[in-house]
């Protein structure tokens, strides 16, 4: 690995394992925000260029050209969260590391496994309906079948939004929407609009927020539901088992915290690791 696209910042520096903490910013080669460019790229010296993500015609196009211009590999990986056991595989066999990505392919479908008995022990009528809030006044969202709420629709949640997709998945919605949409369960990246709307009239009457169902995505050291939508969501559907269904859930989400960083990240970590992980996130 010779960089970041975003290097993690001094919070999130002791969750990667030490080889990789310090590696330079490099950021964005392709797709929407992109600010690497090519000479910057050959500097670094990379072997190959790993793009693990969509996989469409455009995507297709920018690796064909960066790999001509740079005389790079350039290799395209299908990041769709149900595909991470097979780009484990893939990833693993390209590198010569092919008993590390078995393992974790493995785990990777044991935790698809565990999701899928507990989806299947609920019936339909009791599944949550989940809004997902992004932003600070909780009005964006990501639409139902976007990449951004896959993980919400993995878990057997609906996805109360039903609007077309925009800039990707993401969308703007007006409180009017989201209270039509009755969700039952917020999901919220911000912390801040957690603490804020059960005081704001336009949300303060949901019958989510009224309930205390506002639930704020952990983020060390990335996302728990879509930043990014990589597979670091392995471990946030375990989070989100454990606010959806409780009850069918079962285990100790702490122990399962620590088994996920040990395992994919290849860190141990402290009880205070585990606290702002689970208790503080997004301060």
């Amino acid at each position: 690995m010779t960089g970041w696209i975003s290097a993690p910042r001094d919070r999130e520096k002791r969750f990667p394992p030490p080889s990789v903490r310090s590696l330079p910013e490099l950021g964005r080669l392709t797709g929407r925000g992109d600010t690497l460019n090519l000479e910057r790229l050959l500097e670094t010296k990379p072997d190959v260029v790993i793009d693990f993500g969509s996989i469409n015609d455009t995507y297709r196009s920018l690796a064909d050209r960066v790999q001509a211009q740079t005389g790079i590999p350039y290799l395209l990986i299908d990041g769709r969260f149900d595909s991470t056991a097979t780009a484990y595989r893939l990833l693993a066999d390209i590198l010569g590391v092919k008993e590390r990505g078995e393992a974790l392919a493995r785990e990777a479908e044991a935790h698809f496994a565990r999701v899928d008995r507990v989806v299947a022990a609920t019936p339909s009528a009791r599944r949550p309906r989940v809004y997902l809030a992004r932003g600070p006044d909780g009005l964006e969202s990501g639409s139902r079948g976007s990449i951004n709420t896959e993980i919400i629709e993995r878990v057997g949640a609906v996805n109360v939004v039903e609007v077309l997709r925009e800039r990707g998945g993401i969308v703007r919605v007006s409180p009017e929407q989201v209270i039509a949409w009755a969700p039952d369960t917020i999901m919220t990246l911000d912390k801040a609009f957690a603490r804020a709307a059960p005081s704001r009239a336009e949300w303060k009457l949901m019958s989510a927020v009224a309930s205390g169902r506002v639930f704020v995505s952990p983020s060390l050291p990335w996302g728990f539901i879509d930043a990014p939508p990589s597979v670091n969501r392995l471990s946030r559907m375990t989070w989100l088992l454990h606010k959806l269904y409780p009850a069918a859930t079962g285990g100790d989400l702490g122990e399962e915290t620590r088994a996920f960083y040990r395992m994919f990240y290849q860190v141990e970590l402290s009880d205070a690791d585990l606290t702002d992980i689970l208790d503080a996130p997004n301060d």
